[in-house]
């Protein structure tokens, strides 16, 4: 295969077309909205390159309202931890900062979460996924199937994050992310970061249209930089003063 721009796109472009028409979206939606009408909020996890999936479900254009984006970083902004421990890169291997996140987090019963990771073994990952489904919130995975199959769990439960989720969505990253292969070994071309980015859109979009179906007008973010967009986002947001957290 030739190395280029040209046959990195036609190879995300099937993999898109791949991942986007996975049934499992729709039952994702699903769980989502019903949450939602119960007046609850969608908690959206991931580490690494994963907190890209929490960015595009919590708080940006086009997105619902009632989501929060919970991220390594809140046990400094909000447990007092010194910074420096974001500088551990074991961080989101050891099990117990998922309880810190956890309990720092404006969490209610009627709540749902989506937690991403591409290999789904990581410590913090799967202990957040165990003590999600502990506390009886709705779960939405998404891995890459592929990945997770051929790792080991670095948990002590042998548990990996689709073993645990009630919904899980393939994001059709192949082992290792990459997909272009280099003649001296390794790759290049990562998928999962645009993969993920789909399916958050695509489940964000499923959701609005079930709302829609059931009478209730969805809380949408306009984008700040349109006319009016900051104070619809200050007005709307504040019908979930309290639930979530909008942090850089």
């Amino acid at each position: 295969m030739t190395l280029s721009a040209a046959a990195y796109q036609e190879m995300i472009l099937a993999r898109i077309a791949a991942v986007g028409a996975q049934p499992s979206v729709g039952r994702a939606a699903d769980l989502l909205t019903e949450s939602l009408l119960a007046g609850g909020v969608i908690q959206a996890f991931g580490c690494g390159h994963s907190e890209a999936l929490a960015m595009e479900i919590a708080g940006r254009a086009g997105g619902l309202v009632p989501t929060n984006r919970i991220a390594l970083r809140d046990i400094v902004l909000f447990g007092g931890e010194p910074v420096e421990i974001l500088a551990d890169p074991n961080l989101e291997l050891r099990p117990e900062i998922a309880h810190r996140l956890y309990d720092l987090a404006p969490i209610k019963p009627e709540d749902a979460f989506v937690i991403a990771s591409n290999s789904g073994v990581n410590g913090t990952i799967v202990e957040m996924a165990r003590l999600v489904k502990e506390r009886g919130h709705p779960l939405v995975a998404i891995t890459s199937q592929e990945h997770s199959a051929r790792v080991a769990s670095k948990h002590s439960s042998g548990q990996k994050l689709g073993d645990l989720a009630d919904v899980v969505l393939d994001n059709g990253a192949p082992f290792g992310d990459a997909a272009l292969p280099l003649a001296n070994g390794g790759a290049v071309g990562a998928v999962s970061s645009i993969t993920a980015a789909l399916l958050a859109q695509q489940i964000v979009t499923e959701v609005v249209a079930r709302l829609l179906t059931a009478g209730v007008d969805p809380p949408i973010y306009l984008s700040a930089n349109v006319p009016g967009g900051r104070e619809h986002m200050v007005a709307t947001e504040a019908r979930y003063a309290g639930r979530i957290r909008r942090t850089a």
